[in-house]
């Protein structure tokens, strides 16, 4: 076997890992969730999620990936008894990241447009949601930036690990991180800013439904990038002199703060120019347009809103085309770069439908959603807790907590694993994931 690299510092990890859990999970899709969904009661309710769900998961993958130093496949065929088909379940890993990826640079492309539709100007009494519409329902233009996107992302991945991602996301998340404070500080000193202030930090525990639990359950999994492969790959690239338990709470941390930020960026500045916060997923390419072309100097925060929002979704662009690279290098022998640009390429033409499906193809309905929607609700519904689920059951029983605790913990780390968490990852988390995905399934069909 060639010789694997490894992350060269214990902080180019950390961004790393934190990097492909920030994305447009956290910027994007977290504040339009909370804003959906009451408010801080649905913050509650994701925080215990992540810890009664997202750690077990998070500690699993990693230990699996770093005691095999391999991709999801190899390190289920490493570990699992022979002539098994737990391998299946890095399958599945592999291609969550290989779908997501292809509508998650779609969105990102939108994100990259907008810089320069920000750049151009936001004006005041600008119908936006005709804007957001025109634009995706154009089929050259998103596809340029689908394609530029992609691009980015392909290079990045072509370099390595090292002089690739770490070098990457040691320079992009310091500053995502800038730009977040500098609209969060114009955020909070907009005229009006403390009602916003109240609807996100004030919870309204009446507004908590089963479909907040699911929501709730779902963002954890989409933030924190797990039961697509990403952790377990990124955790194959660690060193044994790194411990895994302390690098996962930081993760979650750094995961959870941007969240929180992006939440204070976004609703003082909504409510204080009385836009609604429930507005889904156009809060962030309808509603802010509008806060901005409204806001003092909202040429320079709309730009920087949306350079930060391009970044974080290539940290996690990174992440998940590195699962598909990193398979075919270990599993096909093929070479970095060449594995990098095939299949970065066919990715990139696997997202062109979901293009399509706002415009030429918007007859296509599955469940009633578009292409997109359909792609969303397959990664979303069946591979990501569906791997969640058989990965848990699988480091739990196959592989054994008593391998996956020796592996996990180490003398210095801070925070160690026994029995409450083998109990959780056990029994509580199958049970859960399990519960959600059944749910979530019969509502789409029913």
């Amino acid at each position: 076997m060639k010789q694997r690299e490894n992350w060269t510092s214990n902080l180019g990890f950390v961004l790393a890992a934190a990097g492909s859990a920030i994305g447009l999970g956290n910027i994007w899709r977290f504040p339009f969730m909370v804003g959906t969904n009451g408010g801080a009661a649905f913050f509650l309710v994701y925080a215990v999620a992540i810890l009664i769900i997202g750690f077990p998961v998070l500690v699993a993958e990693m230990s699996i990936g770093r005691s095999t130093q391999r991709n999801p496949v190899g390190a289920f065929k490493e570990l699992a008894p022979d002539n098994t088909p737990w391998f299946i379940v890095g399958g599945m890993g592999v291609l969550a990241g290989f779908l997501i990826l292809s509508y998650y640079s779609v969105v990102a492309g939108w994100s990259m447009s907008y810089i320069f539709k920000a750049l151009s100007g936001f004006e005041a009494g600008t119908d936006f949601a005709a804007m957001f519409s025109q634009h995706t329902t154009g089929i050259a233009i998103p596809i340029f930036w689908h394609a530029a996107f992609m691009a980015i992302t392909i290079s990045i991945i072509r370099l390595g690990v090292v002089d690739g991602i770490q070098k990457a996301t040691k320079i992009l998340m310091p500053v995502l991180l800038g730009i977040l404070v500098i609209l969060i500080v114009r955020s909070v000193t907009l005229e009006g800013a403390m009602e916003g202030l109240s609807f996100y930090l004030k919870p309204d525990f009446s507004k908590i439904t089963v479909q907040t639990i699911t929501d709730a359950l779902g963002q954890a999994f989409f933030t924190l990038s797990l039961g697509m492969g990403a952790m377990l790959t990124y955790g194959s690239y660690l060193s044994k002199d790194e411990n895994i338990t302390d690098n996962a709470i930081y993760v979650i941390v750094f995961n959870t703060a941007i969240a929180i930020m992006a939440g204070f960026s976004i609703f003082p500045a909504v409510f204080a120019l009385d836009y609604s916060p429930s507005a889904g997923a156009g809060l962030t390419f309808i509603t802010l347009p509008g806060v901005f072309a409204n806001m003092p100097f909202g040429t320079i925060f709309g730009v920087l809103f949306f350079i930060l929002l391009t970044i974080a979704a290539l940290t996690s662009a990174i992440s998940l085309l590195e699962v598909v690279v990193a398979y075919f290098v270990d599993e096909k022998d093929m070479e970095r770069k060449k594995a990098s640009t095939i299949m970065g390429i066919i990715i990139f033409i696997v997202g062109i439908p979901t293009i399509l499906g706002f415009s030429s193809w918007s007859g296509f309905s599955f469940l009633g959603m578009d292409i997109f929607g359909t792609y969303d609700w397959v990664a979303n519904n069946i591979l990501l807790p569906g791997g969640g689920l058989l990965l848990s059951i699988f480091a739990g029983y196959v592989w054994g907590s008593d391998k996956l605790n020796e592996e996990a913990n180490d003398s210095n780390s801070l925070v160690k694993i026994g029995t409450k968490y083998n109990f959780v990852l056990k029994y509580i988390v199958p049970i859960v994931i399990g519960f959600i995905m059944i749910l979530n399934i019969v509502k789409s069909v029913g």
